[in-house]
């Protein structure tokens, strides 16, 4: 918004004052010029920095319907200059839009540009023993490029759920491997579908005398999902 000048103009007289604009143009211009890097830079950080993905997402999600439309255009518009994977580019959007237009059109944005990783893996799965009985279990679910989404819990088979923690994206190289440690228990790797079938007998602990689940285990819910055990048909969606 302009400040208003006050007091000034009665000794402008009449005359024309062209080089005041032609010095707003000129600003405005070394203005593009100097956010455009950062832009940029911004830009190539969607592929690499799980916290500027996460960020990203946030403040798509802060902006109306008008600002969302606005910034997918620009993105577009970007995307092959920067030489980005597209993917990078667009998928963060979808774990916060929630109009199926919208959305088809993120969809369509990322087309099939999935974009390229030496490390793209199959989920992997980690549990840890405690000596109460209880077990520390981890899925790590390959998303796009080197992001992946954790998903951790502790609990009983017998009792259920001590926590759940949902980590929706997260670079491989932050993700917990074979001797990592959760609440002092060592992780070994374990196969997929024993991780899952012991969270499954800990979900039906969990279930309430009206078989309801508490919101917690939203995200374990997803373990059963087909796709986590084929990434060859994952869906890059946050959820």
């Amino acid at each position: 918004m302009c400040a208003k000048r006050s007091g000034r103009l009665s000794n402008m007289g009449s005359t024309p004052q062209p080089r005041r604009y032609a010095d707003q143009n000129a600003n405005a211009a070394v203005a593009a010029e100097r956010i455009l890097p950062a832009w940029q830079v911004w830009l190539r950080a969607l592929s690499t920095d799980a916290e500027a993905a996460l960020g990203a997402a946030l403040a798509y999600e802060s902006l109306d319907a008008t600002g969302r439309d606005a910034f997918l255009t620009a993105i577009d518009q970007d995307a092959e200059r920067f030489s980005i994977p597209r993917v990078a580019l667009f998928a963060p959007f979808l774990s916060v839009e929630k109009d199926p237009q919208r959305r088809g059109r993120i969809r369509a944005a990322m087309g099939t540009d999935m974009g390229t990783s030496a490390r793209r893996r199959r989920p992997r799965a980690l549990i840890g023993h405690m000596s109460t009985g209880e077990r520390v279990a981890v899925i790590v679910a390959p998303l796009y490029l080197d992001f992946v989404r954790v998903i951790s819990c502790r609990f009983s088979r017998s009792k259920g759920f001590t926590w759940v923690r949902n980590d929706p994206l997260l670079h491989c190289d932050d993700a917990p491997v074979a001797g990592s440690a959760i609440d002092g228990v060592q992780l070994d790797e374990a196969p997929l579908s024993t991780v899952i079938d012991d969270v499954a007998l800990a979900v039906v602990a969990q279930r309430g005398p009206d078989g309801a689940l508490p919101d917690k285990l939203d995200p374990l819910l997803d373990l059963f999902d087909a796709r986590l055990r084929d990434w060859g048909e994952a869906d890059p969606t946050m959820r």
